[in-house]
């Protein structure tokens, strides 16, 4: 096991100078304003926007970096997911299901790539194959043996999406941002380079590494034209710096204002949506003083789950019930009855690791409370904080006792039996806490057979109830989408998925 060090992390206050601030942006505010006033309605206006994370992969869509290519409009799917989280048309006009493990997708004719290529089927088949054969695999195809080929009936129009198993969910699934649809330039030498090779209404053509990316208006684009010349993005880790960005005219919109800061901001810069993120301590149910299940549920009856909200929030969130939120009003509504395990009694002075990042501001501080709260308990809690990306690995590898995730609960496909399979199954891919039900693993495949609905609502309910009950994951809260966007913006997606944050639609002025 690598040797760790142990930070006392503390959410703190960075003091930035207005041009220090300035210098983080391409362009500076004064060019930024004088780009927004080229048009009388700002239509040729470059938008500046101050994202959370660096990209960890090269953008590369076969990661988590294909949120953002969604979230600029760069990079398309398949589907698209309205509000209710139902499949829309997006590269793919229609859809049918021919064979029990089979379905047909029209593709969606008159598109380009942004390196002037015609969308096909084979660039379809070659951009899911890709997918299907990353190492590891997408998320959103945890479990799902997928293949894809050209409709032999219809080879200039279709495509055909296979699983080994049949699966109700297969045009959700096709709406992932890590599904998205490249042009053939893209694939080369086992890299994705999504620069000049997405079908959005903006081409990504600078990409600056951990530093930002440059997007242009792409005036081919097969749908509405986007209204701003351009995006100008850069990565800012630092929350503080974030909300400064906002104050001082430097970014536009602001992804993840932090809790903190959003006091310190005009109330019109400021929206607020319930989202599907649950702040949740995955506690280590394989090995440690954790594999017991009443020191869990010790810990469990540990939390303050308002205190939290509380203090560290500032109000700002939901008291969490389960693994999933407000942003789900059947989950409320339908949730079965549990019987939680009975905690018990901690040895006085019990060692234990408690991980999470810096990357999410709010989270050092919920570790300080959780420090103190698993304390009075009866646990001596070391505490290990450092940036997502220096982490990950020992999260996944079951290096801590406990550790705080900020989770989004439909981020792939708009139904959370894809997360709760990820996070809680014996082959998920983003199991921490190492949880191996057999239990828990059939109703999660109970739950993935069933068509979407209110039956496949229940199935998703009663895997979560055996999560709970296992106390794998110990939810505390649900998030909201704290956006930050200027005075001149107009038209930003407020998405509670985080798939959408600039679209044709947005503009400045």
């Amino acid at each position: 096991m690598p040797t760790r060090s142990t930070t006392a992390a503390r959410a703190g206050g960075l003091v930035l100078t207005a041009a220090l601030l300035t210098g983080c942006f391409s362009p500076s505010a004064e060019d930024g304003a004088a780009a927004g006033s080229a048009g009388e309605d700002g239509s040729d206006g470059r938008i500046s926007i101050a994202m959370l994370q660096p990209p960890r992969s090269g953008l590369s869509p076969l990661s988590d970096d294909a949120f953002k290519l969604s979230r600029w409009s760069t990079g398309e799917t398949l589907v698209v997911l309205d509000e209710a989280g139902d499949a829309q048309p997006g590269l793919a006009t229609a859809w049918e299901q021919v064979e029990p493990t089979t379905w047909r997708f029209e593709v969606r004719p008159d598109v380009t790539f942004h390196d002037g290529t015609a969308l096909t089927p084979e660039d379809v088949v070659r951009s899911l194959t890709a997918a299907a054969e990353a190492v590891p695999p997408p998320r959103i195809l945890d479990g799902v043996d997928l293949t894809a080929e050209v409709d032999p009936g219809a080879p200039d129009s279709a495509v055909l999406v296979t699983t080994a198993e049949p699966d109700p969910l297969v045009p959700q699934r096709m709406s992932s941002p890590q599904l998205t649809v490249l042009a053939a330039s893209a694939y080369a030498d086992g890299v994705v380079d999504p620069v000049g090779t997405g079908t959005g209404p903006y081409e990504l053509t600078v990409r600056d590494g951990t530093s930002g990316a440059t997007l242009e208006r792409y005036d081919d684009y097969w749908g509405e034209t986007a209204s701003a010349a351009g995006l100008d993005v850069t990565y800012v880790s630092d929350g503080t710096a974030r909300a400064a960005a906002l104050r001082t005219g430097t970014a536009d919109v602001v992804e993840a204002i932090p809790v903190s800061q959003a006091s310190l901001l005009e109330e019109d810069q400021i929206e607020e949506v319930p989202m599907p993120r649950t702040n949740t301590l995955y506690l280590n149910t394989e090995t440690g003083v954790f594999a017991d299940p009443a020191v869990r549920a010790a810990a469990r009856e540990a939390i303050d789950r308002q205190t939290i909200v509380d203090t560290v929030y500032e109000g700002r969130a939901d008291v969490a019930e389960g693994l999933l939120g407000p942003a789900l009003p059947w989950a409320a509504q339908g949730r079965p009855d549990r019987t939680p395990t009975p905690a018990g009694t901690v040895p006085p002075g019990t060692p234990i690791t408690l991980g999470t990042f810096t990357d999410r501001a709010e989270l050092p501080e919920v570790a300080v409370q959780l420090e103190q709260q698993l304390e009075a308990a009866g646990f001596d809690v070391t505490q290990e904080v450092r940036e997502y990306a220096q982490i990950e690995a020992d999260a996944l590898s079951g290096a801590f006792d406990a550790f705080i995730l900020s989770r989004a609960t439909v981020l792939d496909s708009g139904d959370p039996v894809a997360y709760m399979y990820s996070d809680f199954a014996c082959e998920g891919s983003f199991n921490i806490s190492q949880l191996c039900d057999p239990e828990v693993d059939a109703a999660l495949e109970e739950a993935a057979q069933t068509p979407p609905g209110e039956e496949r609502r229940a199935a998703a309910l009663e895997a979560e109830r055996l999560v709970l009950e296992a106390d794998a994951g110990i939810p505390m809260l649900h998030e909201r989408v704290i956006q930050g966007e200027s005075d001149r913006l107009a038209g930003a997606a407020r998405d509670p998925r985080e798939r959408a944050l600039v679209t044709s639609e947005t503009s400045v002025g």
